[in-house]
């Protein structure tokens, strides 16, 4: 028995939704849906798991910020490399095909944790964990969108992104309290995902695959381009999502060792709560703020990352946790109201055929924001300390943050009012 059966024996009315290239939207089922949104969640968890365990791997291996940045921006270069290879394969040879390969390179990476010992061995681990991430990044959001019954429709969108985030919030949040309370921090975090990952394979196979595979297509290489008809909805969606990702790069690049060296406290807990809350404050304000109009929500998004960074700078100066945690949930907040609706309109003007790889670019863009200015910082860090450098590379990001407010607020304004100059 597959989860995509128990459909009525008469065929369907065709909808709008359904076209050539995708099967009836009544074979998708809750149960397939909820796999894939499972799915989605558990591999992206794996990403973050290492986050809080840098502080013991830089004790046991003797590497400082600058290397631990540069393994985060190597994670980023996995992800931007499984895009642009990957990003169209899905609407060539199926979802399912590229969610299984996604979940295989999510193992692949946990074993390599599990059993890592110098820094090129960690490196790998990323790299790897990168991949599964970018294949996802495209494939499993057609796929959640795709599957969803009539009733989860107008939420499909907001569903993927907050499985995308969200999971990337609970990484830190159970490695972290894993690696204060319970034996062996290196190496049962991983165990548990792979432990989560065994359903996931097994939902993979047991849904029925979304699109209908087109006979004799070729297999290309992704090329970064955005339909004509999609650009102008594109360039709003990807400033806000530039923005938005350059802030949860930085934060979660040093946080974890900001507050274990300058604020002194050393707990792994405490750091893996930190930057749980911000992705996990993204991912609810992106299910409660489906409703927002597209413009409203990039233009509100983008002004909160600039309050949320504000707070940020101001906890860094004073020394101050409390503020470091309030400017954690108030970015959240921001970077998920502008990305999940700019996601949702990038994904409704996107031709069907070409869904997976306008998704892709749009992702590709996020991931040179999140990678960038971590590993600058990281550097920074080395000839400045940490503290300093994490001021000015937040100042950096605020300033960004504005520019993406005030772009958004002039594009806004000039594709709701065509005769404004």
């Amino acid at each position: 028995m597959t989860l995509g059966r128990g459909m009525p024996r008469r065929r369907p009315t065709p909808t709008a939704d359904d076209d050539a290239d995708h099967v009836p939207r009544t074979a998708a089922t809750g149960k397939a849906f909820a796999a894939t949104v499972f799915a989605f969640a558990v591999v992206m968890l794996g990403t973050t798991l290492p986050t809080p365990l840098y502080a013991i791997y830089s004790g046991e291996l003797g590497f400082g910020v600058t290397t631990t940045t540069v393994i985060f921006g190597i994670y980023a270069a996995g992800v931007i490399a499984a895009l642009i290879v990957f990003g169209r394969w899905s609407d060539v040879v199926g979802r399912k095909p590229l969610l299984a390969a996604g979940a295989l390179f999510s193992v692949a990476s946990a074993i390599v944790f599990i059993t890592a010992g110098p820094v090129w061995q960690l490196m790998i681990g990323r790299v790897l964990s990168g991949l599964s991430a970018g294949i996802y990044a495209g494939a499993a959001t057609a796929a959640v969108i795709e599957l969803a019954p009539a009733r989860w429709r107008p939420r499909a969108p907001a569903i993927a992104t907050a499985a995308n985030i969200g999971g990337l919030g609970l990484g830190p949040l159970i490695a972290g309290l894993l690696a204060q309370f319970a034996p062996a921090p290196l190496h049962l975090p991983f165990a548990v995902d792979l432990v989560l990952l065994l359903p996931v394979l097994v939902g993979i196979w047991l849904i029925r695959e979304p699109v209908r595979v087109r006979p004799g297509a070729r297999l290309s290489v992704q090329r970064l381009s955005v339909p004509p008809e999609v650009r102008g909805v594109f360039v709003r969606a990807a400033i806000a999502a530039f923005a938005g990702f350059a802030v949860m790069g930085t934060f979660t690049g040093v946080t974890p060792s900001f507050i274990s060296h300058v604020l002194g406290i050393d707990s792994h807990a405490v750091a893996g709560i930190v930057v749980a809350l911000l992705f996990l404050s993204s991912a609810l304000t992106q299910i409660v703020g489906r409703g927002f109009s597209t413009e409203r929500a990039l233009v509100v998004g983008c002004a909160i990352l600039v309050v949320g960074m504000v707070i940020l700078i101001v906890g860094l100066l004073a020394t101050s946790f409390v503020a470091l945690v309030i400017g954690a949930v108030v970015c959240g907040v921001g970077q998920g109201l502008s990305f999940s609706k700019g996601l949702a309109a990038v994904v409704a003007a996107s031709p069907v055929d070409r869904r997976a790889e306008v998704t892709s670019t749009y992702f590709v863009v996020a991931y040179v924001a999140i990678s960038l200015p971590i590993v600058g910082e990281g550097i920074a860090a080395a000839h400045w300390g940490l503290r300093t450098s994490g001021v000015v590379f937040n100042i950096a990001v605020a300033a960004l943050a504005l520019l993406a407010l005030i772009l958004t607020v002039i594009a806004v304004r000039r594709s709701t009012s065509p005769g404004w100059t």
